[in-house]
């Protein structure tokens, strides 16, 4: 069973979690400090593809994410709070969360279905169940993979919750049919009578790959049935535009198409209403990343004969370019129904509003305002990919929608049938879902600069409060690689990726001022693609950039007015230079483990050979960092090598004990009363998983965090040069990190 923690930390007001960490196996004992862990405030950046709040407990909400994890709403606090943060690395497959499902009879228990990826190359899922709203987890491992990043993770519920008997639960999956567990998730077996078209080709979609969407969604009918017995009637919706849609009345072992429903679009929801009446989502594919047509049906049961079908659609099919994201419906009120438009790019997808069933649609945006005080970033971006909307059971004029970086919510809906302005605030408080791509903590300016997937970056100011992207131009879309100028901190320059690029912009660019201002690169080096690696010599005399897809690496003095080829380097290679001499720069890459030096300032280059380099050769995700005190010394490791330290003659000068795989390492300040920079490392110290510090070079070494806090796979990390013990830490979707020992001071 996984622990998440004491729910008594969550309502801390300072928000932080108090650690206390055995110490780790090393070469000799050391005292170990307590370490707390918390987010590097941005709020929200990521796609939120799922909410639901309990029926009957009010303000218990959860929340689910592409890449992620989930969260639980704390009313009292106003905040979110992780529910899995104890995944590990091994692991990681299981941060993105497909669904979660909750028991209408009892409020303790939650499930969330776990799988990030349908790849080959991905591990299977699980079910994590939880009798005490996550307080404790346990995990039960599924024979099939899930697709909570891929093509229809906005769709749901796949998984619910009988609420007649809580024992029992339907799962639809994308590729494996439907699944049925009568003990409250502990074990599962395959419905064989399903019908086929769950796993058809025509139940898939192709994007850069073959997708199976499958069976998206599941809803009871409880009036079939009475308390304490399972429901007889069932409904099951396949993403298919053929026969879609199935329902059971013998409690899921006999399936029937359901008669007069509409064909030629894809179901990517179903909601049932306190009336018994049934809402249907359709799009003519499964979204987030294309949806050109739709519509909202209302299907109406009848005992013994054929229900009533009716397209509620707020405008006609053949007047729109786009398709519908989802629809809600007041538990209080089954006339109030919300419906958010899908792929609407231009201007933004709306929102609409009826109070009669759908027979009639008010577009909510032209009388909203949006809060942006809470996280400021948020004023250059638009809904989209908005695949949930919530009315709160217990409050009618608090409505949730998702986005693709949060959840807007108002507090005032109502006003809205009176000819009033609906107020929008971004409900993202924890929910911190970013992909960080770049870290780095320079001697001066802000302690943290960043670059993130999708958003593009941040200089952190403060830690504990929201702040605005990366001043434009450029906006970028990822901000890939991130540097500073050793002897020169404030100088920094960044490269990255645009979306949907087109219009010649270059993107790289250069700040003076640590980040708070910036001037695109004049040029991008002929045969450039973006991104890549970037970097500075340790006097900023020289930019050297390795384009991504470029055959060569290029070095400019001018920011990009002029070119030239470095001599002796391959494309695709990640760069770096020394922080104290000047002539000195490095080249590795990740995928074979070959290294590379400059004596010359970055203008030619050969291969590091010795033990040093041969010890990287054959290896992938190799890294290569630089003393920050001293000239010439570097560090080595991978995935699957100790950390090694050496020069650029290639001389392996030590192997530091105990340190068996690295997936990040990074230095921080010298603990007082010594020299050398803090060692961190996100990796295996004799063969355990953790994240580790060293205080003398790395022959001790102390875990500093616990299994509550693991985050996944650590793909970057910093120490902080100025704040002994900090350390930044790049998870794969839980944002940044940082922990620091409870006797600092943020």
């Amino acid at each position: 069973m996984q622990r998440r923690g004491h729910r008594g930390f969550w309502l801390r007001p300072s928000g932080w979690m108090v650690l206390l960490v055995a110490l780790a196996a090393g070469t000799s004992a050391c005292a170990a400090d307590h370490y707390r862990w918390r987010n590097v405030a941005i709020e929200g950046g990521g796609y939120v593809t799922g909410v639901v709040c309990h029926p009957k407990v009010k303000g218990l909400c959860y929340a689910r994410t592409d890449v992620g994890g989930a969260y639980e709403w704390l009313p009292a606090a106003r905040r979110w709070v992780s529910m899995t943060d104890w995944i590990g690395a091994k692991d990681s497959n299981l941060i993105g969360i497909e669904a979660i499902a909750l028991d209408p009879s009892d409020p303790g228990r939650v499930y969330l279905a776990a799988g990030t990826y349908t790849s080959k190359w991905a591990g299977n899922a699980a079910i994590f169940r939880s009798r005490d709203r996550g307080a404790h987890i346990q995990r039960v491992d599924l024979p099939f993979k899930l697709g909570a990043n891929e093509q229809g993770r906005g769709n749901g519920p796949r998984l619910a919750v009988d609420p007649n008997d809580g024992s029992v639960l339907f799962f639809g999956t994308p590729g494996a049919g439907l699944w049925r567990s009568g003990d409250h998730g502990a074990h599962w077996q395959k419905v064989g009578s399903f019908p086929a078209v769950a796993t058809s080709p025509s139940a898939s979609v192709k994007s850069w790959r073959v997708q199976p969407i499958g069976i998206v969604a599941v809803a009871f009918d409880p009036s079939s049935g009475k308390q304490g017995a399972p429901t007889p009637v069932i409904y099951a919706a396949v993403s298919t535009s053929k026969t879609s849609l199935f329902r059971s009345s013998d409690g899921g072992k006999t399936w029937r198409a359901v008669p007069g429903q509409p064909t030629g679009l894809r179901p990517s929801h179903i909601h049932r209403s306190s009336d018994g009446s049934f809402y249907l989502v359709y799009g003519d594919q499964p979204g987030p990343d294309n949806m050109n047509k739709g519509a909202i049906w209302r299907y109406q049961p009848h005992a013994g004969k054929q229900g009533t079908w009716t397209d509620i659609s707020p405008l006609p099919t053949w007047r729109t370019r786009f398709g519908w994201g989802d629809v809600a419906v007041s538990a209080s009120n089954p006339a109030v129904l919300m419906a958010s438009t899908m792929h609407d790019y231009k201007p933004h997808d709306m929102l609409f509003r009826s109070t009669d069933y759908g027979k009639h649609w008010k577009k909510v945006f032209v009388r909203s305002r949006f809060n942006l005080s809470g996280a400021p970033w948020t004023r250059g971006h638009r809904p989209h990919w908005m695949t949930t909307v919530v009315i709160d059971p217990f409050n009618p004029d608090h409505v949730m929608f998702t986005t693709g970086y949060g959840i807007w919510a108002s507090l005032d809906m109502r006003q809205f049938d009176h000819g009033g302005k609906v107020t929008w605030w971004f409900q993202d408080r924890g929910l911190e879902e970013t992909v960080p791509l770049a870290l780095a903590s320079p001697p001066k300016g802000a302690h943290l600069l960043s670059g993130l997937g999708d958003i593009d970056g941040f200089r952190h100011d403060h830690l504990d409060a929201a702040g605005l992207e990366y001043t434009a131009p450029p906006r970028l879309t990822n901000t890939e690689s991130l540097a500073f100028a050793g002897q020169k901190p404030l100088l920094v320059v960044r490269s990255g990726t645009i979306r949907d690029w087109q219009s010649g912009q270059v993107r790289a660019a250069w700040s003076k001022d640590g980040g708070q201002h910036w001037q695109t690169f004049a040029n991008e080096p002929p045969g450039s693609d973006g991104a890549g690696s970037i970097t500075l010599t340790a006097d900023g005399s020289a930019v050297l950039w390795a384009p991504l897809h470029a055959k060569t690496v290029q070095l400019t003095r001018d920011f990009g007015r002029h070119w030239q080829v470095v001599e002796g380097l391959p494309g695709g290679v990640q760069v770096l230079c020394d922080r104290i001499d000047a002539q000195r720069c490095y080249a590795f890459n990740p995928r074979d483990g070959a290294l590379y030096a400059s004596h010359d300032g970055g203008v030619s280059f050969a291969a590091i050979g010795g033990a040093l380099g041969e010890a990287a050769r054959g290896h992938q995700h190799v890294q290569l960092k630089v003393s920050p005190r001293k000239a010439g010394v570097l560090y080595l490791s991978a995935q699957d090598l100790p950390l090694l330290r050496g020069n650029a003659q290639g001389q392996a000068s030590r192997t530091l004990p105990g340190i068996t795989g690295s997936d990040a390492f990074g230095f921080g300040k010298p603990a007082p009363g010594h020299q050398r920079p803090t060692l961190f490392v996100a990796g295996r110290l004799n063969g355990q998983q953790g994240i580790y510090r060293s205080i003398d070079g790395g022959q001790h070494w102390q875990r500093i965090n616990d299994d509550a806090h693991r985050y996944g796979r650590i793909s970057h990390l910093t120490g902080d040069p100025r704040v002994f013990g900090r350390v930044y830490l790049a998870t794969s979707g839980r944002g940044i990190i940082y922990g620091q020992p409870t006797g600092g001071t943020p």
